[in-house]
């Protein structure tokens, strides 16, 4: 190893101990660049800074801390760790000592503690920082309405606490200089979306009141970071992205699991997982004292992580250690959730698993190693799980560990998709209608809608207050448009995109509440018979209550797991853009509806994955109206296929399950926000057809991405399809962990002579004939 490559901890220095590795990239250390600290900024604040080691601010911290204070919107765009908290303490200090208030959003709780912990540490006088969320007391709250300048909340607090109440912080907003958004890059899709309409809420608010609050937006690395966030805010934003912050060197390791000797579903080859790879890794690390973070995919998974390596541990008799590792996961009352991040900051754990839900800026310093088990959806939030790893200055390693899946096997043999791409652009639509209507309803609450405000709002903001007046949720009057009910109107946006109020999780030995799930999660997740994991506790569902919200579970250890199977169809209701390519495959964009139903669940072994048998539930069938891509081939196409005894469904399934997996390559999603659709001959089309639409009611701006992007997306798709080694499809192409008719049926094959007609040729043709893709065209679309 070159004396300038980053050390590798532990067992990671002896290179046959994981041959599971694919590629190993080395990050050089950076010594940074150094700036000085404005002339404005507060003595007492660089005073309490230098007993703390800082001695003056990175040049990126300077840079934006400038611009904030004259005025500017600003988005600072860096690396984990790179210090963006100070960037935007500095204009906010200096606006506490001038009367002046300062509101900080975050997308979690544990972000907006760390950060009160942070402020509180420094001890500034002047500075009367509290946060005010769901967790905060009546009392506290308050005192925090009355007496905060420096309030730290998060996106649902100001949606249905502050804004509908903004007499009672007519005070605060008045005053109000910066708003603040940490970890802005965690805003898109359908929550983004909503967060955008909400910010436009305290825009119109703050003028009501007389202040124009600076916006400060702290975010990862990312595409166009001063165009996303200008559609966040709906003001012109200035970025910031050169990094000035000095970097630890670190090793990036990507690990494709071995093939075992088991067969899966239809004879295909069964990968090791990768929990189960990272539980072995974990332990090893532990073992040699490295201070250890785990990303999962999924609740589940971080249970089944921390579970197995505190198994393996045990089982070499090594007691101690493994009561130093555990799970982390949103679901956890607010107390277990305070008391783990604690424990790991001290060093009294030493391997956590966990969801993404630590992937944000909580301070845990000192982590040596960070595992990443699956693909975490974007590169930006790899880079940013990745940055955990690190801080105490010193080298680090990360991990990236293949999921079996399309993307994740991609990845594993393609470094160069990680480490020569740009980090994606944040997609989001604010004007999506099923969002927009909504928060017009509570912005109408909260003071009345003019016509001064459709600039605020957007183009359609006319035509959608129209239609709430015409569905009796609005009332047109001379001075404007009013919410009509007693009722609040904020409840009317599920900004989180749950589809619902949360199903809440209840023991029926103890009564305990172990926790909650989205009521559209629920369906797939708690239904009657499921297995459901709570740190690391094994319990069978005895009956979900949808009316109730109230899913009834009860401990036990059942040999397998559970998946749930459903049947979709889906609707063409309206094209919007549609285009030919030279193959005269037709390629669409637009609305559609589809229709999910639960039908049962598979139970599987949990050492072999191999189907032990199915059960069929009753659930309702749940309704989206939602956009979709989707392409079509020519008759002639079909025709060539037929001849050479190509089996189309089984093509189209089989392209369908890899365009899925593949998409976020290119749009800021991941294979669980988008669903998708395969049929022989469709009934709005007439033709084969294969849809991938986004699961979000009204849209949330993925299809329209692969739209946008449909050669490189089905190139790309071709590609993993091609390059498996399996013979007749297996996880890492073409089958779907979340395939509601069990991979069946599917042609890996069929599906890359499928790829082939709808890719032959090289361009782009004219707009086809209205129809082409089924389904009415919209006047003016394409």
């Amino acid at each position: 190893m070159r004396r300038s490559e980053p050390a590798l901890p532990g067992v990671w220095r002896d290179d046959t101990r994981y041959p599971q590795v694919t590629h190993i990239e080395h990050v050089a250390r950076n010594a940074g660049v150094s700036g000085d600290w404005p002339e404005w900024t507060a003595p007492h604040l660089v005073e309490r800074l230098a007993e703390r080691g800082i001695t003056g601010p990175w040049s990126h911290q300077a840079a934006a801390a400038d611009l904030a204070r004259s005025g500017r919107d600003v988005i600072i765009a860096t690396g984990t760790a790179s210090g963006k908290s100070l960037a935007f303490l500095m204009p906010a200090v200096d606006a506490v000592d001038s009367g002046g208030t300062v509101l900080y959003l975050s997308p979690t709780k544990a972000l907006a503690q760390d950060q009160l912990r942070w402020i509180t540490d420094l001890g500034l006088s002047g500075m009367r920082a509290a946060v005010y969320d769901g967790d905060t007391s009546p009392e506290e709250r308050s005192w925090v309405r009355g007496h905060g300048n420096y309030v730290l909340t998060n996106p649902d607090m100001l949606h249905h606490g502050i804004l509908p109440g903004h007499a009672g912080w007519s005070g605060f907003l008045r005053r109000l200089r910066y708003v603040v958004i940490d970890e802005s890059h965690r805003y898109r899709g359908v929550f983004g979306s909503h967060v955008a309409q909400i910010l436009r809420r305290l825009r119109r608010v703050c003028a009501r009141y007389r202040s124009e609050p600076v916006f400060v937006l702290a975010s990862a690395t990312s595409g166009s970071p001063e165009r996303s966030a200008t559609r966040l805010t709906g003001v012109p934003v200035t970025a910031v992205s050169e990094d000035g912050s000095p970097r630890p060197g670190m090793s990036v390791a990507l690990v494709e699991p071995e093939l075992t000797e088991m067969t899966g579903e239809h004879g295909a080859p069964v990968r090791r997982t990768a929990p189960s790879q990272a539980a072995e890794m974990l332990a090893d690390l532990v073992r040699d004292g490295v201070r250890t973070l785990v990303f999962v995919r999924s609740r589940q998974g971080a249970e089944v992580v921390a579970m197995n390596a505190r198994r393996m541990l045990e089982e070499s008799g090594e007691h101690d250690l493994a009561g130093r590792v555990a799970a982390y996961r949103g679901g956890y009352l607010a107390a277990e959730r305070r008391e783990l991040e604690e424990a790991l900051r001290s060093g009294e754990l030493l391997g956590l698993a966990s969801t993404n839900a630590l992937e944000l800026g909580v301070d845990i310093s000192g982590l040596d190693a960070v595992l990443i088990a699956g693909w975490p959806g974007t590169l930006a939030s790899l880079w940013q799980q990745a940055g955990r790893a690190g801080r105490r200055g010193e080298d680090a390693l990360a991990v990236f560990i293949a999921r079996d899946d399309p993307l994740d096997t991609y990845l594993a043999h393609h470094p160069e998709a990680i480490f020569g791409r740009s980090v994606e652009a944040t997609v989001l639509d604010p004007e999506n209608p099923h969002i927009l209507g909504p928060h017009l309803c509570a912005a109408a609450q909260e003071l009345p809608i003019t016509r001064a405000d459709f600039a605020l709002f957007g183009e359609t903001a006319e035509e959608q207050l129209a239609g709430l007046v015409a569905r009796g949720l609005l009332r047109k009057r001379p001075r404007g448009w009013f919410w009509t009910s007693n009722e609040r109107a904020s409840d009317l946006a599920d900004i989180r995109g749950a589809g619902g109020p949360p199903v809440q999780i209840v023991d029926v030995a103890s009564g305990q509440l172990l926790g909650e799930i989205d009521e559209a999660a629920a369906h797939g997740t708690v239904h009657t018979g499921a297995v459901y994991l709570h740190r690391g506790a094994t319990y069978l569902v005895e009956g979900l209550d949808l009316e109730e919200g109230v899913a009834l579970v009860r401990a036990a250890e059942p040999p397998y797991s559970t998946w749930a199977r459903d049947t979709t169809d889906i609707s063409v209701r309206s094209v919007l853009r549609e285009e030919t390519w030279p193959s005269g495959a037709a390629v669409c964009f637009g609305d559609v509806e589809v229709a999910r139903r639960v039908v049962g669940f598979l139970r599987r072994d949990v050492r072999t994955g191999s189907v032990l048998g199915e059960q069929p539930l009753e659930m309702p069938e749940r309704t989206l109206r939602t956009r979709a891509v989707w392409w079509t081939l020519p008759q002639e196409g079909e025709d060539r296929l037929r001849k050479e005894d190509v089996a189309l469904l089984g093509a189209a399934h089989a392209a369908e399950h890899a365009a899925i997996g593949l998409l976020p390559l290119l749009a800021t999603c991941d294979r669980w926000d988008i669903g998708g659709v395969s049929t022989a001959v469709h009934g709005d089309t007439g033709k084969l057809t294969v849809f991938v639409y986004d699961g979000y009611e009204g849209g949330a701006g993925f299809a329209e991405r692969g739209y946008t992007a449909a050669r490189e997306w089905l190139a790309a798709t071709r590609a993993v399809i091609s390059d498996c080694e399996c013979e007749q499809g297996c996880p890492s192409c073409i089958q779907s962990p979340k395939c509601g008719t069990g991979n069946e049926p599917l042609s890996k094959s069929g599906a890359l002579r499928l790829l082939d007609e709808v890719l032959g040729g090289d361009g782009v043709g004219p707009v086809p004939p209205e129809g082409a893709c089924g389904g009415p065209k919209r006047r003016g679309a394409g």
